[in-house]
């Protein structure tokens, strides 16, 4: 697969979902990724689209910094994804927790990986923003991987 610029891949998208690494690689300034994640960010500031991600983000992106007593990096992510406008915390209910365990079985999905696609269904996500192109197997929203924009 070719590589899309950001631009282009974003085209109407209405509603796109953050899955956990493309948040990290923003805040922890990725080399890799952080001009790609800056340009999709630039989008979601100017309101092009809403942006959503769930408490499962939180989850996943706590650890290391807590293990290495590193509270200039837990407050970074806290305040990013608690105060970013245009971003939006999904909260994990029921439903979304039933929805989860579907997911898991139809697509053979890890825990965190189901919940996050369910949060983002519950949401109306159309699009998902990953780095895991395992997730290109759901059905249900757009899979935007992030290796594969420039």
């Amino acid at each position: 697969m070719s590589a899309i610029s950001v631009n282009k891949a974003f085209e109407g998208v209405q509603r796109l979902f953050f899955d956990t690494a493309p948040l990290i690689y923003f805040v922890e300034e990725n080399v890799t990724y952080l001009e790609r994640v800056k340009a999709i960010l630039v989008l979601l500031d100017a309101g092009k689209f809403a942006g959503f991600t769930s408490v499962v983000t939180l989850t996943e992106i706590l650890p290391l910094p807590i293990k290495t007593g590193d509270a200039i990096l837990i407050k970074k992510h806290h305040d990013f994804l608690l105060h970013s406008r245009n971003l939006s915390l999904v909260n994990i209910d029921i439903s979304i927790g039933l929805q989860a365990g579907e997911l898991r079985s139809k697509y053979n999905l890890g825990t965190a990986d189901a919940l996050q696609i369910a949060s983002a269904l519950s949401a109306n996500c159309d699009t998902l923003l990953t780095n895991d192109k395992q997730l290109r197997r759901v059905a249900e929203l757009r899979v935007l991987v992030l290796d594969d924009l420039e």
